[in-house]
């Protein structure tokens, strides 16, 4: 068995030796195309994209851990390096490899969170940099906020933990052919005159390839405002949704991306491909609907005060929306106000706040059809939910251990559309009760699709949660949108219902 490690020592002291003592020489002046300004991209009119995430990594499920493989259908692609490699061809093959570190070191830091949400980390940041502390927004699995590890740090009030590891190797992309093997160095610009295909898949036509903060890599597509909203539209409000419908979400969407491009600042892109950002993925056919759409409003942005606002949105608001303070630690946005989603006739009949168990029943009871977007699946719901589905939640969430039991479960504050912004769960553990504070209910219990609901309880170890909508309910309700364009409200109306101190404004505000 010794004998067999030492070979394998052996082996991967070669292959590292080699991969670091190849040179290649090039004339190539890379310096502008690999100059990332994040600000200056939105200027232009681009997103940079972080299309795969945690590459070469324990959690890189694209490459797994191997080998990604770039094609290009048509012409050459083209690779530059920013260690000056220079390559062209029809085909890239770049794989990872472990490189041991001459002199390893220890990282040390103080990470606050998980958070449910960018909105609620980005609120503890701000806190404790007025503090004075420096402050980094992370996202290597959930949101976190790092600050320096210090010896003399005070206790703090919000839960955290030492982060504590040893660099002894550094995960290396390298470029692989027929006759070499060269290492790269990040950030690795690619492109090419036509689109091309990563392991299968069709994206667009430039690429960076960036080192983040993880000590993994982030394949980053660059790409225009409105090329995005064509991977957007379709898998988040539908490519079938009315064009009214569309021309909102587009807008919105637009808007939202901008607002929000600060999120992979770190990692020197702007936005994710998941619901932590918006879904995108790289149409392979462009909808005739959704380009009309787009083209349509391909120059509007919404704004609050010349900037571009915060343009939440969501697929079911059930019936009432929420102002933003109610879905997170955050602070509130005028444009945000909660209302009754539905005809002006059906305001005179149902009033806010909504403050009580009782009077959310009442408002659930009510006849759902003279609401916008009653027909989405998730408008009402019901659900039953046991003592051991909630512990075990809670034992995933770190939150109790395994011999804690769950005794009941409370509502102990509503914000002002009825949505539980606090929720107490009681356990046996010297009489603990641990609150659940509005992003966190979702986070932490993900089975709840939302945080409009009553609270009734069965037995013992049993409840049943009534309750109305999917998502955080702030901003446009996609469902509510789409039944608003069929009955023949424009996307103005539309935008002005959910968002109504906001107004549509020319992107060309973004360059003043």
């Amino acid at each position: 068995m010794k004998l067999k490690f030492a070979f394998l020592n052996l082996f991967l002291g070669f292959i590292s030796l080699f991969i670091a003592n190849t040179k290649f020489i090039t004339n190539l002046n890379a310096e502008e195309l690999l100059n990332i300004e994040l600000s200056a991209e939105i200027k232009k009119g681009n997103f940079l994209i972080g299309l795969k995430q945690y590459l070469g990594g324990e959690n890189d499920s694209f490459s797994k851990k191997r080998n990604i493989e770039i094609i290009a259908d048509k012409g050459f692609l083209n690779l530059i390096s920013s260690n000056g490699i220079k390559h062209k061809s029809k085909q890239i093959n770049i794989s990872w490899v472990d490189i041991p570190i001459k002199n390893p070191k220890t990282i040390e830091r103080i990470v606050f969170g998980p958070f449910a949400s960018y909105e609620s980390a980005k609120k503890q940041a701000e806190k404790l940099k007025g503090q004075g502390y420096e402050t980094t927004i992370a996202y290597p699995k959930n949101w976190e906020v790092w600050i320096p590890f210090e010896d003399d740090l005070p206790e703090f009030e919000l839960k955290n933990k030492i982060f504590r590891k040893l660099k002894n190797f550094q995960i290396t992309p390298v470029l692989r052919s027929e006759y070499s093997v060269m290492k790269l160095e990040g950030p690795i610009y690619i492109y090419a005159q036509e689109e091309i295909k990563i392991n299968g898949v069709n994206f667009g036509k430039n690429f960076y390839l960036l080192k983040d903060s993880y000590g993994t890599w982030t394949l980053v597509q660059k790409i225009e405002f409105d090329d995005y909203l064509a991977g957007v539209l379709p898998y988040e409000i539908g490519p079938n949704s009315p064009l009214e419908a569309l021309k909102a979400q587009a807008i919105i969407a637009r808007t939202w991306g901008i607002f929000n491009s600060d999120r992979f600042n770190m990692d020197k892109y702007h936005l994710c491909i998941t619901t932590q950002c918006q879904v995108y993925k790289p149409p392979k056919i462009i909808n005739k609907k959704v380009q009309k759409a787009i083209e349509a409003t391909s120059n509007l942005i919404l704004t609050y005060g010349n900037q571009p606002i915060n343009a939440f949105y969501h697929g079911s608001n059930g019936g009432v929306s929420a102002n933003a303070r109610e879905s997170w630690q955050i602070q509130d946005y005028s444009y945000f106000n909660s209302v009754i989603d539905g005809s002006k006739s059906l305001n005179k009949n149902l009033k806010l706040p909504i403050t009580s168990e009782s009077d959310l029943n009442n408002f659930l009871d009510f006849d759902k059809e003279q609401f916008y977007g009653s027909n989405h699946s998730l408008f009402r719901w019901t659900k039953k939910i046991s003592s051991l589905e909630i512990k075990e939640k809670l034992i995933k969430n770190k939150l109790i251990d395994i011999n804690d039991d769950v005794l009941d479960l409370n509502s102990i504050e509503r914000g002002f559309s009825g949505r539980v912004t606090k929720l107490e769960i009681q356990t046996n553990k010297g009489n603990k009760s641990i609150v659940l504070v509005k992003d966190d209910i979702r986070r932490v219990l993900n089975f709840i699709p939302s945080n409009l609901f009553t609270i009734n309880k069965l037995n013992d170890d049993l409840w049943l949660l009534r309750g109305g909508g999917f998502g955080h309910g702030v901003g446009l309700s996609q469902s509510g949108a789409i039944e608003m364009a069929k009955l023949g409200f424009s996307y103005e109306q539309i935008l002005n219902h959910y968002y109504q101190d906001a107004k549509l404004k020319k992107i060309e505000i973004l360059s003043q």
